[in-house]
């Protein structure tokens, strides 16, 4: 089985929105706004190329990252690497020619069927719903969390509220940096 990796940036209240600049949220772009770049900060975000075999996204995080990311030098690892998109609307057509295999997933239960496959790690980028959907299925086995010294209040939160059993987390990996960001890495307890 393969290991399913949420890999976000975060806001100490949650939020998972509009890190990068996405328009549409009033602070969109708060990775950037008053926090100093350190690259230390980052490094588990160039081991998630490495270590990945596979990216997984909804369908909102792969309209803002496809016509971006395959000409990134940052995530030039991601280029050839297959990914995989859940939507219930996109069709081949709208998938860009220059990112390498793409394929379409229409349901949780896909992502769970892809799971079940051999291979390496599966990171999912971004993808508020899609990570609180995947979240609620127990789908999820590691989270890795930058954690941004920023308090947004509204926005798209990375947990959805849903009713449901604890699910315990071991913490297997944790740095603090010197502007404010935490790294937490969490293995999912079965």
């Amino acid at each position: 089985m393969r290991t399913l990796i949420s890999t976000m940036f975060i806001s100490l209240d949650g939020v998972v929105e509009g890190p990068g600049g996405e328009p549409g949220y009033r602070n969109s772009g708060w990775t950037f706004k008053d926090i100093e770049f350190v690259p230390e900060a980052y490094e588990i975000k160039g081991r998630e190329q490495e270590e990945a075999t596979a990216m997984l996204m909804g369908r909102v995080s792969y309209e803002a990252f496809s016509p971006v990311w395959p000409s990134m030098v940052e995530f030039a690892g991601y280029k050839e690497m297959p990914k995989y998109v859940v939507s219930t609307t996109l069709t081949e057509s709208d998938l860009v020619a220059d990112w390498g295999q793409t394929t379409i997933l229409r349901s949780i239960d896909d992502v769970a069927t892809l799971k079940q496959t051999d291979g390496g790690p599966i990171v999912v980028h971004g993808s508020a719903s899609l990570n609180r959907a995947l979240s609620d299925a127990g789908l999820i086995d590691r989270y890795h969390m930058l954690v941004f010294p920023l308090l947004l209040g509204a926005g798209k939160r990375l947990f959805s509220d849903a009713d449901k059993d604890t699910q315990k987390l071991k913490l297997v990996e944790y740095e603090a940096y010197a502007n404010g960001i935490q790294k937490n890495v969490f293995d999912v307890v079965r």
